[in-house]
């Protein structure tokens, strides 16, 4: 059976695409992404530190679902997943839209295909691009996923406790630096993405099912286990401060850092890896996945608009070249 050919799709069709995969894998596995970012954003207080904590830590993925559905229910699961689906929407849309265009810029610009330094550079300088637009969203989420059942606030109103905190507005884009950094992580993911499917597949554009899901948890596996303590960092800097800290919010993920390492030791920056890693896999694999099954579709549904459109076109042409031949007949016989 022949492989179904692709349209080439608008950067604003293909980041429609990308977007619609994002949000559908994303819902399929929110309750990792809540317990992982639960589990990263616990500090635990320094030896000398008499403060008791509020919450005893979590001490592994099963801990932290048990005691989320205990607490809150199975609702609980699924805290702030509005906010979080909006986010990934949003920056999913404004990563493969920037991805797309200065991608096409750069093979209009240069002959040869980009190498796979040239495909970090596009990838990165893309993720860039969206989180400068998408991270109040980031920010807001995670504000609701590390708040108790009892102070857990809707999107509006934890924007604006946000913002009415010492920061003020520049609040919400609280973890920009790290953000940008983190640019990388996406950058890996496609960069690793684009040479798998070079080494293993042949360069084929159209995978089947499995295929898509292998390429994708491999690409995304890499991606995470190297960004990891900058992830671990950008959760502690975007909710609230810890108790041991006596409600001072941090100022640099490099005070984060220090502060996990002094407290924790440096294996704890790779707290939370367990399911990071399980729904970074689960979602990129789903993503790969999807998305290549909606391109499909929409290049087939594209290319049917387009066909219908030239075919009026052409009615519309063949009517005014008729009534222009009647009219040119009038004037001879008159």
């Amino acid at each position: 059976m022949a492989a179904p050919v692709i349209e080439p799709l608008p950067p604003w069709a293909l980041a429609a695409v990308g977007s619609t995969a994002s949000v559908i894998a994303n819902t399929v596995v929110y309750p990792l992404d809540l317990v992982k970012t639960k589990i990263q954003a616990q500090i635990k207080a320094s030896p000398t530190d008499t403060d008791k904590p509020s919450e005893t830590p979590y001490t592994s993925t099963y801990d932290a679902l048990q005691r989320v559905v205990q607490s809150e229910g199975p609702s609980g699961l699924y805290a702030g997943m509005a906010g979080s689906l909006i986010g990934v929407a949003s920056q999913s849309f404004a990563f493969w839209y920037w991805y797309t265009i200065v991608r096409r810029l750069y093979l209009k610009s240069i002959t040869p295909p980009p190498g796979t330094i040239a495909e970090l550079s596009l990838a990165a300088a893309a993720g860039q691009l969206a989180q400068i637009f998408t991270i109040p969203v980031a920010v807001v989420t995670t504000r609701q996923q590390t708040s108790g059942k009892e102070e857990r606030e809707g999107m509006i109103a934890t924007a604006r406790s946000i913002v009415r905190s010492e920061d003020g507005w520049t609040g919400l884009w609280r973890g920009l630096k790290v953000g940008l950094v983190l640019s990388l992580n996406p950058a890996i993911t496609h960069g690793a993405e684009k040479r798998l499917r070079a080494t293993i597949f042949g360069g084929r554009l159209v995978l089947r099912p499995w295929e898509s899901f292998l390429l994708g948890a491999a690409s995304k596996a890499l991606a995470t286990i190297i960004s990891q303590p900058l992830i671990v960092s950008k959760v502690g800097l975007q909710s609230k401060p810890p108790q041991s800290r006596n409600g001072k919010p941090f100022k640099t993920f490099g005070e984060v850092m220090s502060h996990i390492i002094r407290n924790e030791g440096i294996l704890h920056l790779w707290k939370g890896l367990g399911p990071q890693l399980s729904k970074a896999i689960l979602v990129q694999g789903l993503l790969i996945m999807i998305k290549e099954r909606i391109e499909i579709m929409f290049s087939l549904l594209y290319r049917y608009v387009g066909m219908i459109r030239r075919q009026r076109l052409q009615k519309l042409a063949s009517a005014l070249a008729e009534n222009s031949t009647k009219g040119s007949r009038l004037i001879v016989i008159k």
